[in-house]
């Protein structure tokens, strides 16, 4: 499988798709293409709603791409991988449109970031959750504010630390997930009947609730990018680049 964005429109729909070679992870030209495609669905008229999903049947999203992560070798070129992850989230936040999200299978480190930027989330069962970051020598600095939000600090600082995966239902319990389905086809089908619900609905009341949802959160975009550099700048240093190849090579052993 190639590493491609594509969006269609269906019944006021914008299904936006997103897939890559490596569980879904996540290389800088797809987090911009994405975030692109979503400010551009949500500016047209005809969509209600968006639902962004991700290819396959296993991973959701891997987080950040090793192999990008790996050819990092100066701050600016960091800055704008991790700028990356902000740009994707700060476009779901602002594009004005309910952002419903699809989480087949696991979620790790950015792809943790992306749920939780969701308006509304469907899951499975196979659908755990884990911030791995500092096994990297990094954090999960950009998305920690859309983490946050969610999940609140304590829960935030907990998973940053321990690396743990959460459940589907610990996830439910804390506001990420809103439907854990025991299999795929049920989730899609649980997925298919509530956008058909949204495409008839008000567009002005669905721009209203989109509004309500983001209130107070004006600040998420100066703290993201805040945050970058963090990141950014710990990718450089030698411990980091150590732990992010080490990790890399006993993946491409597994």
């Amino acid at each position: 499988m190639k590493n491609f964005v594509k969006s269609e429109i269906r019944n006021h729909i914008a299904i936006i798709t997103f897939g890559t070679e490596k569980s879904n992870a996540m290389p800088i030209n797809i987090l911009e293409k994405l975030a692109q495609t979503i400010l551009i669905e949500g500016q047209k008229k005809e969509v209600k709603a968006i639902l962004l999903q991700s290819a396959g049947e296993k991973a959701f999203c891997a987080g950040a791409s090793f192999d990008e992560l790996l050819q990092i070798k100066d701050i600016n070129t960091s800055k704008r991988f991790f700028g990356g992850f902000a740009k994707l989230l700060n476009a779901m936040k602002n594009c004005g449109k309910i952002v419903v999200v699809r989480v087949q299978g696991k979620a790790v480190g950015g792809g943790v970031g992306i749920v939780c930027a969701a308006d509304y989330c469907f899951a499975t069962e196979q659908a755990s959750l884990a911030l791995t970051e500092i096994n990297l020598g990094i954090g999960p600095f950009v998305i920690s504010p859309y983490v946050e939000r969610k999940i609140g600090k304590s829960q935030l600082i907990a998973m940053s630390l321990d690396t743990q995966f959460r459940s589907p239902q610990w996830a439910m319990e804390h506001n990420i997930y809103h439907s854990v389905s025991q299999s795929i086809a049920e989730m899609d089908t649980e997925i298919e009947q509530f956008m058909m619900k949204l495409s008839t609905r008000s567009e002005k009341a669905l721009e209203y609730i989109k509004q309500i949802a983001w209130e107070g959160a004006e600040q998420l975009e100066m703290l993201v990018a805040d945050r970058i550099m963090m990141s950014a700048s710990l990718t450089l240093e030698d411990f980091t680049k150590e732990s992010i190849q080490r990790i890399h090579q006993s993946l491409k052993k597994a």
